[in-house]
């Protein structure tokens, strides 16, 4: 056996990879498999899956409940991903440029709330949010600033405020690892020829920090395209995204072969989100 993997170094290699790569088969492809497999599958009367294969499913998909349904969500994921990056990067450039004790103390700071479940976090906003006994409105309204509570729980609102508290730091992380590696004598320079500072940003951070800005983006919108938490939560029953019908239809509704078909068509979306990432990534690297 020595000998062989002496003769042959790239079966040293494939040994190692093995049991990483039988747990990736046996747990994510394999499932992923199964559920594009239930997708073009019937269900029967009682909710069982029937081997009848067909494309109603994926048909079902463009009918106007579902597809506006997939449309909002989107919606909600754009602007999620919008306001994370506008929140995130003056965030990011403010650590990147602080002493390193000081950018170390910001950091944890920044995911000590990762250090708590996602469920319990949102939890909380339910109760800092609710209309008649959340935390805002019962205080505005006894201090007299408003009489009726403020609309801010149950619509796109809260929902969209749940999202970008849960997902700001993974837009900020990646942010922050581009514009740590910026090159502050490029910025001087910029400034020493009389550069607008507006322009220095356009011109010298934003390109430099492009990588960052997307591969925040793509770790913000995947995640709020497919939430499903937050929407039940803070949406108050009301607002469905994508992710609530997907759950409604294996749990509820139990057809499981058009809930695959929902899966299918997400997972395929976000395939191509990350396609297109690596691309622009790979192209922004070679043109630097």
């Amino acid at each position: 056996m020595e000998n062989a993997l002496r003769r042959h170094p790239s079966l040293r290699a494939w040994l190692l990879l093995a049991p990483s790569a039988a747990w990736l088969l046996i747990f994510f492809v394999a499932p992923l498999f199964i559920v594009l497999i239930y997708s073009f599958l019937s269900r029967g009367d009682f909710g069982q899956v029937v081997w009848k294969y067909s494309l109603e499913n994926y048909q079902r998909v463009f009918d106007p409940l579902y597809f506006n349904t997939f449309l909002r969500s989107s919606y909600i994921a754009i602007i999620t991903t919008a306001l994370c990056l506008l929140l995130g990067f003056p965030l990011a450039y403010f650590i990147a440029t602080r002493s390193p004790r000081t950018r170390s103390a910001l950091l944890i700071a920044l995911v000590i709330p990762f250090w708590t479940n996602f469920l319990i976090r949102t939890y909380a906003w339910l109760a800092i949010l609710r209309t008649n006994t959340g935390l805002i409105n019962v205080t505005l309204m006894n201090l007299g600033i408003i009489q009726d509570p403020l609309p801010i729980f149950g619509n796109d609102f809260a929902i969209i405020l749940g999202l970008v508290y849960a997902w700001l730091p993974d837009m900020v992380l990646p942010l922050y690892a581009a514009l740590e590696r910026l090159d502050k004598s490029l910025i001087e320079a910029a400034g020493d020829l009389y550069a607008p500072k507006y322009k220095v940003f356009l011109r010298v951070i934003w390109p430099l920090a492009l990588p960052g800005v997307i591969a925040g983006s793509m770790l913000v919108f995947i995640p709020a395209l497919g939430a499903f938490i937050t929407p039940a939560l803070l949406g108050g029953g009301k607002t469905l995204m994508i992710g609530n019908v997907i759950n409604n239809q294996f749990l509820s509704a139990r057809d499981w072969p058009f809930g695959s078909a929902l899966s299918a068509l997400m997972m395929l979306l976000m395939l191509a989100a990350t396609l297109i990432y690596f691309r622009t990534t790979g192209q922004k690297g070679n043109s630097l």
